[in-house]
């Protein structure tokens, strides 16, 4: 009899503080912008570059994913080795891709790790012509 109740007192116990234990939190969304989380790293990725004459706006598609955006997060910086260069032409890019802001927002009632089309921006370390290439 006096078992009885020692093991229903642990039992009492153990479902109480189980799921206190077991609980792993909330799962951390990814930051987004330049310099958070880094969803992709770029390293000679072949890309079609659009740009204005002014260089404040530069943006790409991927060769190989081509229903994904990406846009310079230092586009001011970048500009001058893209000067020699027409709009869409196709060059190299290397750097850092982040989720981009809008996107994230605009996708929050989605899945936007999961649909096709991803919004990125990107901190570009390397911009330029493959030469031996298309």
């Amino acid at each position: 009899m006096m078992f009885g109740k020692i093991i229903r007192k642990v039992l009492v116990v153990l479902i109480i503080i189980a799921p206190v234990v077991s609980y792993s939190g909330c799962k951390k969304q990814d930051k987004c912008g330049c310099g958070n989380d880094i969803k992709r790293t770029l390293e000679d990725a072949p890309a079609n570059v659009f740009f204005n004459e002014s260089g404040t706006n530069i943006t790409f598609t991927l060769a190989t994913d081509p229903y994904s955006s990406f846009i310079f997060c230092n586009p001011s910086e970048m500009f001058p080795k893209l000067q020699d260069y027409k709009s869409g032409d196709r060059l190299l890019i290397s750097g850092q891709a982040f989720w981009e802001c809008n996107y994230v927002y605009q996708q929050s009632n989605y899945s936007y790790g999961s649909s096709m089309y991803q919004v990125f921006v990107v901190q570009v370390t390397d911009v330029y012509l493959d030469l031996y290439g298309k």
